[in-house]
């Protein structure tokens, strides 16, 4: 059984360093790694027996809270998957893009499924406004907006029809400052018919957090990610949820 847990902990290393490649533009491949590690280290302490002279009261406890752990990872992921098929309403109000990374050659494998999606609904829909929403980290070229508004317009939607909201850096920003650019331009948001447009695996934390804030008629619109990636978006998505729950965003 000992060499299951290493097999394990080379796998968890393997796909950290695999998230690394990719350049996700977070250090959230670090998990994966540290999941390795942990899984080296039951190894260790099950070829030793080291488990069996823990006092049985902390056995227990440990158990105890794993399963409530597991228990809140399968609700949350549950909820999760519940959007990954949404594909929003016709002839909305407008829809906003959720930035991701961007890089000098252009948006990462992420944002250009949601980009792609976007296109997609604007050519569908031509009457729909579009915001493209991301401002810029530490380790980008440039404002995530100025880059998607970019290559919406190489992709044949009109300038005019895309509005730039360039401060946001994270998801919650992302929807309250493009609240406050549509309340500039004089909309009344309890009357707007908005799609929140980002990958599958984000579609349930986006539109909670726009339902939280001051829009009404909120849906979302789910657009693809790629499957090798997907365990990783989906527990980081995980985390995601349960910050935004505890700081009172959804």
């Amino acid at each position: 059984m000992t060499i299951i847990y290493v097999i394990l902990g080379v796998a968890f290393c393997l796909y950290g360093l695999a998230v690394r490649a990719v350049g996700s533009g977070t250090s959230f491949f670090l998990i994966w790694m540290m999941t390795g590690f942990l899984a080296f280290l039951y190894a260790i302490a099950k070829k030793n027996a080291f488990w069996k002279t823990v006092p049985q009261v902390l056995r227990l406890t440990s158990f105890t809270v794993f399963g409530m752990a597991l228990l809140l990872f399968i609700f949350v992921e549950g909820l999760i998957l519940s959007h990954f098929r949404e594909q929003g309403e016709e002839k909305l109000d407008c829809i906003i893009v959720l930035g991701a990374q961007i890089y000098d050659s252009g948006p990462s494998v992420v944002l250009q499924y949601r980009l792609d999606k976007a296109a997609e609904y604007l050519k569908e829909n031509p009457e729909t406004l579009c915001i493209v929403s991301g401002g810029k980290g530490y380790n980008e070229p440039y404002a995530e907006a100025q880059g998607m508004r970019g290559y919406l317009v190489t992709h044949g939607i009109p300038e005019e029809r895309i509005l730039l909201e360039d401060r946001a850096l994270n998801t919650v920003q992302n929807i309250a400052c493009s609240s406050e650019l549509l309340e500039r331009q004089g909309v009344d948001l309890r009357k707007m018919r908005v799609g929140i447009v980002t990958n599958n695996f984000h579609v349930y934390r986006g539109t909670a957090i726009a339902k939280n804030q001051d829009f009404e008629h909120v849906c979302g619109i789910a657009a693809g990610s790629d499957p090798f990636f997907l365990v990783n978006n989906l527990l980081r998505e995980f985390c995601g949820v349960c910050k935004d729950k505890l700081f009172g965003n959804l």
